[in-house]
């Protein structure tokens, strides 16, 4: 059945008139008419009664109307829906990011991108990145920002936003406070505040710390920068955390060290699934992304 038949119909069934009809939708009588027979005949049933005088429906052609009415309203809401979708007034993305890290190098992707689209939702939710990538196959997230890249040939397909390198955070009046650099092995017997096990920063300091040989005291674990840093400052232990954030940090009680020679650094890239169907919002959200890291901060 026609999308246009039912049109077609419905406009004569309104004017009771051929020609009122086709002067209304600027299709000429005969189509009109040879689309009704059409209907008719695919329906099995006539819907006028068709007399010299006057057009009038049968009590077919009440019940074709009553439904055709629906089936158009129905098709112009989801002719409206997809153009609303394609030219992005609307649409959804859920994006997974890491508590700690995300906002600090995340926020700005999401604030141009608003900018041009304020009407598509964004969802952010905060989990680590073993989390995020999990939900990215499943398909309960769009978009994840992870820290530490999967390797080549994965199920991802990868755009690199940053590297940047941990650093140490001590109180003021911690021993190695007074250093202008610190070396890895310095830290086998502080006590350790820690990222979660699920997040991906914590097996790399695990890993750097073997390499050095010695485990870490860990006395605490953490998904909260703020929590980390108040640790510190109430002398309960070190901590690090990406340069970039570091940067940010502003309290007078606490000393940000690099260290002399290291391998930890925070690899932030953005993962989507290949070989998906990506939304257009999606779609354009990436493609928003790559223009803003090519220009550049």
């Amino acid at each position: 059945m026609d999308i246009r038949h039912l049109e077609y119909f419905s406009e004569v069934a309104q004017h009771l008139s051929f020609t009122k009809a086709s002067q209304t939708l600027h299709v000429t009588q005969p189509s009109i008419s040879k689309a009704i027979k059409n209907l008719e005949g695919e329906l099995g049933v006539p819907l006028f009664y068709r007399s010299s005088k006057q057009l009038e429906l049968t009590d077919a052609g009440k019940a074709v109307l009553i439904n055709a009415k629906k089936v158009l309203e129905a098709f112009n809401n989801l002719t409206l829906e997809l153009t609303d979708i394609m030219e992005l007034k609307s649409g959804e993305i859920r994006i997974g990011i890491p508590p700690i890290v995300g906002a600090a190098f995340f926020s700005k992707f999401i604030s141009q991108y608003k900018e041009k689209y304020p009407h598509v939702k964004i969802t952010l939710t905060e989990v680590g990145t073993k989390k995020i990538k999990k939900g990215v196959e499943d398909g309960s997230l769009d978009i994840g920002l992870i820290c530490t890249l999967p390797a080549q040939g994965s199920s991802f397909e990868i755009l690199k936003v940053i590297k940047d390198p941990l650093m140490l955070i001590v109180h003021n009046d911690h021993s190695l406070a007074s250093k202008s650099k610190v070396h890895f092995h310095e830290l086998e017997n502080e006590p350790f505040i820690l990222y979660r096990k699920d997040f991906t920063l914590y097996d790399l300091i695990i890993e750097e710390c073997a390499k050095n040989n010695f485990q870490p005291n860990i006395v605490c674990e953490s998904s909260q920068k703020d929590f980390l840093l108040g640790m510190v400052e109430g002398k309960m232990g070190i901590a690090l955390l990406p340069s970039k954030i570091c940067k940010d940090i502003n309290k007078e009680e606490l000393t940000v060290l690099p260290f002399h020679t290291s391998n930890i650094d925070l690899e932030l890239g953005m993962i989507w699934q290949k070989n998906k169907y990506l939304s257009f919002a999606v779609r354009e959200f990436i493609s928003t992304s790559r223009q803003y890291l090519e220009v550049g901060e």
